[in-house]
């Protein structure tokens, strides 16, 4: 599996695959922001939308593929924007297509993300999940810590309110020992 930060253009090249990926996933039923069904040509122009941000340096976007042109997982980080949180980034869009699953993709996506947060000097990530999806399992495991749960958060695919847990984690020098359980 080949693991790519993806600059502007390449992101906007690979805008098609992205947006299968992400119409996958949401037919797969993870709650990303998106309801189903998604249309292939929304998921696209959602994800070229994305360019400027990454151009300004605001979102960082790794690709993993086997082959060139099947995007396979994503992982971002959404890069501080002001100068009292340069310490910390959200971890967002992380999506392993479901013919992928289970091969350790995901955790492989997150290990990325969170090396470079700390090659960046970043000390804090932090990010939110539907309570109960298989994501929290990856999460709890990965060593990221749950800091609340808020009801009703947001809609899952099929437009049902559902729980979000945010989670935290702290890296480099004052990162803190994995939770359990």
């Amino acid at each position: 599996m080949n693991t790519v930060r993806l600059d502007a253009g390449r992101l906007h090249r690979l805008a098609g695959p992205l947006g299968e990926l992400l119409a996958d996933t949401v037919a797969g039923g993870a709650s990303v922001g998106f309801l189903a069904p998604l249309d292939h040509a929304a998921a696209v122009a959602w994800w070229r939308e994305r360019s400027e941000a990454v151009a300004a340096g605001r979102l960082a976007v790794w690709a993993a593929y086997e082959e060139p042109g099947r995007v396979l997982g994503t992982v971002s980080l959404a890069l501080p924007d002001k100068p009292n949180s340069a310490h910390r980034a959200e971890l967002v869009k992380l999506m392993v297509h479901r013919a992928a699953r289970g091969r350790g993709l995901g955790r492989g996506l997150l290990a990325v993300a969170e090396e470079e947060a700390a090659a960046r000097g970043i000390t804090l990530l932090h990010l939110d999940t539907e309570t109960g999806s298989p994501a929290e399992h990856l999460y709890r495991s990965s060593g990221w810590t749950p800091a609340g749960t808020v009801p009703d958060y947001a809609a899952d695919p099929a437009g049902v309110l559902r729980p979000t847990t945010i989670y935290y984690k702290r890296l480099g020098a004052r990162a803190e020992p994995p939770a359990t359980g």
